[in-house]
């Protein structure tokens, strides 16, 4: 029964005879759980790949033909959010270039409707993340330029918003992307971000600045001529927590490049201790449920503390580092360890080690680039 292509007629029929009342129902063995199980995966799977290409079509017809059958910006917007839901699987998502629907969608980001902008953004984001296939594919159907326009010149917040998100999946654990980005004066985009008054925007680009940082240890030097460690220890104040810890975490890795980021630090180590000394006090005078919620920047603070100078916080000293109840940030005793130790002695030598990322001389002379204003491309419709 396993191998039997039942349709979905027949399926439903199925379905209902357990539920129509009928007759009483009897348990379903595990042979039918299986064939049920199958069949409709089977189904969906055919039908997801079949209402692919039927988006596929929409999406490729002009919009003047559209418009004419009285398709309305706003039932694109419903097809893309259709769209996400299905790229949501890496398999469809993988599907989607074959069946002639990507293109489609990047062409979307350059859109005269800022919330169409932003929804084939949000597609994009979707169908990059975690899938190396997928960020090769939008790459070489030049998704890449369209984004970075939007992130650094779109007059809708929320396109430029969405097209940051859709670059930073894009990017991630793909050298060829980030290496655009540079080329593209991503960075001064990032700046910008940064000095924006949207906290969302700023928690973005914070994050997407602490992945560049930990992946490639010469962009702390970059990041430091572009003035970041400064907009970083304004942000340490902001009101939003999420914004706090991501500044911070920022911060704590530029302070741990041994190159220049502690030493770009160490030229406001005043203002930095104040601006600590300030984020202590504030978690002193938490309610305890705030308190607990914090928990990530009390650890980022005192790391912060400690990498800069060298001696624990009072956070330490006076028991808000880690709170009665939460796990200690100590690791227990590694009591196994010695079972396994041959056979990861075999492993380390059969791996080759694992290195960070480094432009080299290579590239240093371009690096400069970054220092120019962002870019500002227009955009057709």
């Amino acid at each position: 029964m396993a191998g039997d292509r039942m349709s979905w007629a027949r399926l439903l029929k199925w379905s209902l005879s357990y539920i129509d009342g009928a007759r009483p129902s009897r348990p379903i063995s595990e042979e039918e759980r299986r064939w049920l199980a199958e069949a409709v995966e089977l189904h969906m799977a055919e039908d997801v790949v079949s209402r692919l290409r039927e988006i596929a079509l929409l999406m490729s017809t002009p919009l003047s033909v559209l418009e004419a059958q009285g398709i309305t910006p706003g039932d694109i917007e419903d097809l893309l959010a259709e769209l996400q839901v299905h790229v949501e699987s890496i398999d469809i998502a993988n599907d989607l270039h074959s069946v002639g629907g990507l293109v489609p969608v990047i062409r979307y980001l350059r859109n005269s409707n800022a919330r169409i902008r932003a929804k084939a953004a949000d597609v994009v984001t979707t169908v990059v993340q975690n899938n190396p296939t997928s960020q090769q594919r939008v790459m070489e159907a030049s998704g890449f330029e369209p984004l970075v326009s939007n992130f650094t010149s779109d007059p809708d917040l929320t396109a430029r918003i969405k097209a940051l998100g859709a670059l930073s999946s894009l990017i991630r654990n793909n050298k060829p992307g980030v290496a655009a980005f540079r080329l593209a004066n991503g960075y001064a985009g990032l700046r910008e971000a940064l000095n924006s008054e949207s906290a969302r925007f700023q928690r973005k680009a914070l994050n997407l600045t602490h992945y560049l940082l930990s992946e490639n240890h010469y962009d702390c030097s970059v990041f430091a001529q572009l003035g970041f460690p400064r907009l970083m220890m304004r942000l340490v104040s902001s009101d939003d927590s999420g914004v706090r810890e991501a500044a911070l975490g920022g911060l704590l890795e530029i302070a741990r490049d041994t190159t220049l980021g502690s030493r770009s630090l160490l030229a406001d180590q005043d203002r930095l201790q104040r601006l600590l000394q300030g984020r202590i006090q504030s978690i002193r005078m938490m309610a305890p449920e705030d308190l607990a919620a914090a928990r990530e920047e009390r650890q980022l603070v005192d790391s912060l503390w400690i990498t800069c100078y060298h001696q624990p916080s009072m956070l330490q000293q006076e028991g808000l580092l880690v709170l009665p109840g939460e796990e200690s940030s100590e690791q227990p005793p590694d009591v196994a360890s010695g079972f396994f130790e041959p056979l990861r002695q075999g492993s380390v030598r059969r791996d080759t080690p694992h290195e960070r990322s480094d432009p080299g001389n290579a590239t240093r002379g371009g690096m400069m680039l970054l220092l120019g204003p962002a870019p500002g491309n227009p955009r057709s419709s």
